[in-house]
């Protein structure tokens, strides 16, 4: 069994925290896992949760809108969230997110991705301080590359707005356009 299978594996096991106990389905990700391109949303909505697959909702509808804006396609990224159950209120709490993090934190090491793109203020916060940077909110970042490197890993972060907030705040929508226009030229694998 590979890696990510077992990582999988793992996680549809989980009970470390109460997110387990009103799951359907555990959502660990998806996606080639020779990806260049990792995506890493918040957690997994009431969709994802029917399905156990990331952002195959609305929000999974218009992010692949904006992939195919970047001249990405989905099956050419990895896809996972920082939460991996179902999130009912949308706001995991700190033990929540303790408890999925090894998780995604052995998910990165794996595929050792070029790219990482944290979706919305949660999964840009859990990335930069994951690789030790100051973390800043959404607002001031979206869109910008910010270079890391260490030993293992020199990724580059792109955090960008969740595409749900275009689902709620119409106006995001050609905000999220043009982030999206200007990675245009990335390599997804």
């Amino acid at each position: 069994m590979d890696e990510l299978e077992q990582i999988k594996r793992e996680i549809g096991l989980c009970s470390r925290c109460n997110l387990s106990r009103t799951r359907k389905f555990p959502v660990p990700g998806e996606g080639n896992p020779d990806a260049k391109v990792m995506l890493i949303g918040l957690g997994p909505g009431y969709q994802e949760n029917q399905q156990g697959k990331p952002f195959v909702g609305p929000a999974g509808k218009f992010l692949n809108e904006l992939l195919e804006l970047a001249g990405l396609m989905r099956e050419d990224v990895y896809i996972t969230n920082v939460v991996k159950c179902y999130l009912p209120d949308n706001q995991p709490t700190p033990a929540q997110i303790d408890a999925c993090s090894p998780y995604l934190d052995r998910q990165i090491e794996i595929l050792k991705p070029e790219t990482i793109i944290p979706l919305g203020n949660v999964a840009t916060t859990y990335i930069l301080r994951r690789f030790k940077i100051m973390p800043e909110t959404i607002g001031r970042v979206h869109g910008k590359s910010i270079r890391h490197s260490n030993l293992q890993m020199q990724p580059e972060i792109i955090p960008m707005y969740h595409p749900a907030s275009a689902l709620y705040n119409p106006g995001m929508r050609e905000i999220l356009r043009a982030d999206w226009e200007n990675l245009k030229g990335i390599q997804s694998y």
